[in-house]
């Protein structure tokens, strides 16, 4: 049962992980290059999104791990032979309840704790893009600003960036005074100082109007070093602006607390019952996938597994909508979240029961037949199909 169970579970985790990684990329990679930014933060942002990710698709593959273990058993006929023996549908859930309660606690400490910092990291990084404190990178061709008293054009970019040339930068130093230098190579260099690089530049001219001059100077050099000042940036926020960012105890003790707003304290707790909820409803999969994997007898039918999908996906989405009216306020979180818990916790344990308890008892035979009846006759609409009857 630990290798049926195992097999199908990592590989429908990873499958889904992939998907979803697959998905963003390509939304995170035109925003980086937009922006500018190495393309090495793709992968940190990637990173930070992974245990969103897994939070809803650790549930997934339990369910469609535990599913399709039962699915083979039943199959096989090999689940007819462990119930003639005597062995039970409790004694068979036992090794998919081990593999439910670790994976539950694995996803509580995701959501509770490692999701609202990871979450915090990525919104960073998007801000620090967006301000350009991550070092946006020059692009060849183009005006770049340096803030409001600098600007830089390169022609042509060598050794990635260590070797520029065609140079052009116009500098505002103070109000009333300019500069403009033209240079046919240059290079940027370090300083002690992190606010300030040196911009070596070689083989141009330099324009400087001053105050004191009414005519620009204009000299010829074969070498010229410019200090550029670099842009400070403001610090990002601190965590905890937004729910997402918070970990089930600072959840607990915000909306707990009589010196925030009560609209705070309404978001706090829909999130922290609403993580809650979504734990909790992995300790009801094994009895699910008991129900929805075990096809009516002769048949072999994968509506279960389709049926599955549809309501863990449905039932994350009813809890999604019992946050957000929560957090307005309009219903108590806990009657918001707990109440559909309530009616999906007891729609699962009939379903089980009917498998487990009620002789050739199947929770979905009415939907069995009824898509056993559909796909009789969409067959029988095909033309082959037609002559041969």
């Amino acid at each position: 049962m630990t290798r049926l169970i195992a097999v199908p579970l990592i590989a429908n985790l990873v499958i889904a992980s992939m998907l979803l990684v697959l998905d963003r990329i390509r939304i995170l990679l035109e925003f980086v290059a937009s922006e500018g930014g190495p393309v090495s933060v793709v992968w940190e942002m990637l990173a930070n999104l992974l245990p969103e990710y897994l939070g809803l698709g650790i549930p997934i593959g339990v369910l469609l791990g535990i599913l399709l273990a039962f699915r083979r058993l039943a199959t096989s006929s090999e689940l007819d032979v462990m119930r003639a023996v005597g062995m039970g549908y409790g004694r068979m859930l036992r090794v998919p309840y081990m593999f439910a309660i670790v994976l539950a606690l694995v996803n509580l400490a995701i959501v509770g704790f490692i999701q609202p910092k990871a979450r915090y990291g990525y919104e960073q990084l998007r801000y620090e893009l967006r301000s350009g404190a991550l070092g946006a990178s020059i692009k060849v061709g183009e005006f770049t600003s340096f803030g409001d008293a600098m600007t830089l054009r390169i022609e042509k970019s060598e050794d990635n960036g260590h070797n520029l040339s065609g140079i052009f930068v116009h500098a505002v130093p103070r109000v009333g005074e300019w500069l403009a230098v033209t240079a046919e190579r240059g290079q940027f260099l370090r300083t002690d100082d992190p606010d300030v690089i040196i911009f070596r530049l070689t083989n141009g001219t330099l324009t400087q109007k001053s105050q004191d001059s009414p005519v620009p100077r204009v000299l010829t050099f074969t070498a010229h070093d410019l200090p550029i000042d670099l842009p400070k940036f403001e610090n990002f926020r601190s965590r905890g602006g937004r729910n997402l960012e918070l970990t089930i105890p600072e959840l607990f003790a915000t909306g707990g607390d009589p010196g925030v707003s009560q609209e705070e304290r309404n978001t706090s707790r829909a999130a922290l019952h609403f993580r809650l909820v979504e734990v909790a409803t992995m300790l009801l999969l094994p009895m699910l996938a008991a129900a929805l994997g075990i096809p009516p007898k002769r048949s072999t039918s994968a509506l279960g597994v389709f049926l599955s999908i549809v309501m863990i996906v449905t039932y994350h989405k009813v809890n999604e909508y019992g946050e957000s009216i929560g957090s307005l306020g309009l219903v108590d979180p806990v009657i918001a979240l707990w109440g559909p818990f309530a009616l999906f916790a007891a729609l699962v344990f009939w379903m089980y029961y009917q498998v487990a308890y009620v002789p050739g008892g199947q929770p979905i035979g009415a939907l069995e037949k009824a898509f056993e009846k559909i796909g009789k006759w969409l067959l029988s609409l095909l033309p082959g199909r037609r002559k041969s009857t």
